[in-house]
């Protein structure tokens, strides 16, 4: 038995937001028009550019530049950038789609196991070119976004349906496992315990890139020679093959906290919170199928 690998590869949706804010952003279209600068200059000098003050027909006077001076800063919101309650929402949102989907990709295999088989082999293949898609798209896609999660819901139902089979009880474990492991990495990268720096940031990801081939390899291998898991099977080597996918996954979820503050940090605009949420949801779920591949490889021993 072998499952599918893709969502190992580095986090492409962090990697283009990053590639983004070092270009402040001049990359993001959405067909949406900018947000109206602030200020009493802004107005000035866009809405009448040809016009000062003193003039004839001059629209601002002395007590409305006061008012507008004195007047307080635009929230992130109303300047149209991305807040933390934007990505809980969202991610929230995103989450409830993978549930809600897994649940019909559970019932579909659980009655049928040709069916299950067909949405876990599509759901791979699916995720991994919608993926790609929504990585390298010019423009921020929310309904690809919002297929992603249906797609992966499906095939994180039908994949888990098949561990419970095997394994009584082993889900409940692994969601356990990634719950207590995102509130863990959460606390310890809130507390500054852990800290993502830019040499940190690209050893981690060249990390999940090195693993991301491997995966693809003993996938392949683990077709061909009809292998539970491929290389190291359910022994020491493989169960030590699991320990360090949980753990490069979970490190992963200290890059994701991290690119939110910085989108944040750098005004990103509002539609971005789609882009972080997505790739919150990649990595848990990631984390999810780690924990199943590793307790199926203990509980096989």
């Amino acid at each position: 038995m072998t499952i599918t690998e893709e969502l190992m590869a580095a986090n492409p949706a962090f990697n283009r937001l990053e590639q983004d804010a070092r270009s402040g952003y001049a990359a993001f279209r959405d067909g949406t028009t900018p947000a109206a600068p602030q200020g009493p200059t802004a107005y000035t000098q866009q809405a009448y550019p040809q016009q000062s003050y003193g003039q004839p027909g001059a629209p601002v006077g002395q007590d409305h530049l006061e008012h507008m001076y004195n007047a307080p800063s635009a929230t992130p919101v109303q300047a149209g950038r991305v807040t933390m309650d934007d990505v809980i929402m969202k991610t929230l949102g995103l989450f409830a789609i993978v549930l809600a989907f897994g649940a019909a990709g559970w019932f579909a295999a659980a009655t049928n196991p040709g069916l299950g088989f067909m949405l876990w082999m599509g759901g791979m293949i699916g995720t991994l070119i919608l993926g790609l898609v929504i990585a390298f798209k010019k423009t921020l896609s929310v309904p690809l976004i919002l297929g992603y999660a249906a797609l992966e819901g499906l095939f994180v139902g039908a994949v888990s349906q098949f561990f419970e089979t095997m394994y009584g009880g082993i889900v409940a474990q692994a969601v356990l496992a990634t719950l207590a492991t995102f509130a863990g990495m959460f606390a310890a990268y809130k507390f500054g315990l852990i800290k993502v720096t830019d040499k940190f940031r690209r050893i981690v990801t060249m990390m999940i890139f090195g693993y991301a081939i491997f995966a693809v390899v003993n996938f392949i291998f683990a077709m061909v020679t009809n292998t539970a898991f491929g290389f190291g099977g359910s022994g020491t080597v493989g169960i030590l093959i699991s320990l360090f996918a949980v753990g490069l996954a979970s490190v992963s979820l200290a890059l994701d906290f991290d690119s939110v503050d910085r989108a944040i940090a750098t005004g990103a605009p509002q539609k971005y919170s789609w882009l972080l949420a997505h790739g919150i949801i990649v990595t848990l779920v990631w984390l999810y199928i780690e924990f199943l591949r590793l307790i199926a490889r203990l509980r096989s021993e």
